[in-house]
């Protein structure tokens, strides 16, 4: 069974909700992370900086994660913005208590803006009683050399590569497993030299130190606006990683191109530092799971072609009893003609399937179809049909034309693609039966086309639909939205060549 990774979030809220808890649960549900939060501070902010803090006593913040932890538990806490003393104080006490087996710890201090966000008083908490617990710390330089500061340790800016993998070497002397170093605030030349005008830096450098070993991770240096949260998406990133089972390397690595490209893709919202994109690697499908069909038939493009296929003028002949009886044997002859070919791309079907289920399922249909081609013999018998007529009876081009599509398309294409192709028949047939079996408007009494209506709603067929559906409907939540768009383009020309063979049986086999 599938488990959800679980991420527990202590921060703030930015009402902007470019970061803070708001884009920590976005970055994790991109991540396919389940996200639990416990509310440390409320902002009054906006792109343009943060107007109002209101601290959360640190008692029901307590509250907040005992909740959360009691109860659904987490795989990796994820710290930001804290607030005061007394709320570290209380996360300190619970992360013992609780023994939680990661902790990733953005110290946030002060905002994009340049907003204070941590008292200079709870700094020293931070350091003695935090650091100790991470598993990864995350500060950006000033974050850094603040922390070095507090703990009597002040060095100065660094100036090179070298001197920001010593900044990086020293924080981790503060406690922490492991520190990634930021290097936003300090874009490099390509030879790895500070920039002197920021502006004309081409790369930003992160630096994973883990106690021993210092990992380089190189980034195209952005000049962008949309930065705001950066810090906070970063370190959710990491910590929905390392909740997937990733290790630090791989876990910092794939974080920070998730944050590149999120700057790269972002749009601009607001007036001053605007959010980066948190979803350029998410697809959102635009149907429900198990709702495929019903998107695709009520699609504008699928509509009108649905609608000519399923009320042609023959089915609707059909189900006034006012078809011409030698044009319904025409298309009886050429339909029987259809099944051999239908029966042989199910079978084709079978042969491509990747799944045990999935070979079953199209087995299953062609043994259908061996039950319905029999019930047709019979049926065309009571018209003075005989099977040997049919088979001798030479395919219409319509029959041929429609036929071969699909087998070509199973030829050529995946198991996917012939699925799509062989739908509009299945599932057409029984849409159409269904209507005119409960349609107020349809002859009954005396009508020569009702049993084949009946034969179309029979549970037999019924059930065909039902596994030919539920195949689809269980694969396409897996595809991307150019291969789904390829794939309805299939099923509207099958259906267009469906049109063709009512047309067929409507005006004579020259069609």
């Amino acid at each position: 069974m599938m488990s959800v990774k679980r991420v527990l979030v202590i921060a703030g809220s930015d009402s902007s909700g470019g970061a803070g808890l708001e884009a920590d649960q976005r970055v994790l549900a991109a991540h396919g992370c389940y996200a639990l939060t416990a509310t440390t501070g409320l902002t009054a902010q906006n792109t343009l900086g943060v107007q109002d803090i209101f601290v959360v006593p640190s008692e029901f913040v307590r509250k907040q994660i005992n909740a959360g932890l009691e109860d659904i538990g987490a795989d990796v806490v994820k710290l930001g913005m804290l607030s005061s003393a007394e709320t570290i104080d209380v996360i300190a006490e619970i992360l013992q208590a609780h023994k939680v087996p990661m902790v990733v710890l953005d110290p946030v201090m002060v905002s994009t803006s340049g907003s204070q966000l941590l008292p200079e008083k709870a700094v020293k908490e931070l350091r003695t009683k935090l650091l100790p617990l991470t598993t990864i710390l995350t500060p950006n330089i000033p974050e850094a050399l603040l922390l070095l500061k507090d703990a009597g340790a002040e060095t100065s800016e660094p100036n090179d590569l070298k001197g920001m993998v010593e900044l990086a070497e020293k924080i981790c002397l503060l406690g922490p497993k492991a520190v990634l170093l930021k290097g936003g605030h300090l874009p490099l030349t390509k030879d790895h030299k500070i920039s002197q005008d920021p502006k004309r830096g081409t790369l930003v450098v992160d630096i994973l130190f883990d106690g021993t070993t210092a990992t380089l991770f190189e980034t195209e240096f952005l000049v962008s606006k949309n930065t705001h949260g950066t810090g906070c998406s970063l370190a959710s990133a990491i910590a929905a990683n390392l909740a997937s089972g990733k290790d630090m390397i791989r876990a910092v690595r794939s974080a920070v191109r998730f944050v590149e490209v999120g700057i790269k893709t972002s749009i601009d919202l607001g007036k001053g530092s605007g959010p980066i994109n948190h979803f350029h690697s998410t697809y959102t499908m635009p149907f429900a799971p198990g709702r495929f069909f019903e998107y695709v038939l009520d699609r504008q493009d699928v509509q009108q072609v649905w609608h000519q296929f399923t009320h042609h003028e023959f089915v609707e002949g059909m189900g006034q009893g006012t078809l011409p009886i030698e044009r319904f044997k025409a298309y009886l002859v050429q339909d029987y003609l259809y099944l051999v070919q239908f029966a042989r791309s199910n079978a084709l079907a079978s042969y491509k399937a990747k799944s045990m289920s999935s070979i079953a399922a199209s087995a299953q249909i062609v043994l259908h179809i061996k039950r319905e081609m029999a019930l047709h013999i019979d049926y065309c018998a009571s018209f003075g049909l005989s099977k040997q007529e049919m088979e001798e009876t030479p395919e219409t081009i319509a029959c041929t034309a429609y036929s071969r599509y699909i087998l070509d398309v199973g030829q050529s294409e995946d198991w996917l693609a012939l699925q799509m192709a062989l739908a509009p028949c299945l599932i057409g047939y029984g849409a159409i039966a269904k209507r005119l079996y409960t349609g107020e408007d349809t002859l009954r009494q005396g009508n020569t086309y009702w049993k084949w209506i009946e034969n179309y709603v029979a549970d037999d067929y019924t059930e065909a639909v039902r596994i030919g559906s539920a195949l689809l409907e269980d694969h396409m939540q897996h595809v991307s939205p150019s291969r789904m768009e390829e794939l309805i383009k299939i099923f509207v020309r099958a259906t267009e060549l469906e049109i063709r063979f009512w047309d067929m049986g409507l005006r004579g086999r020259a069609q």
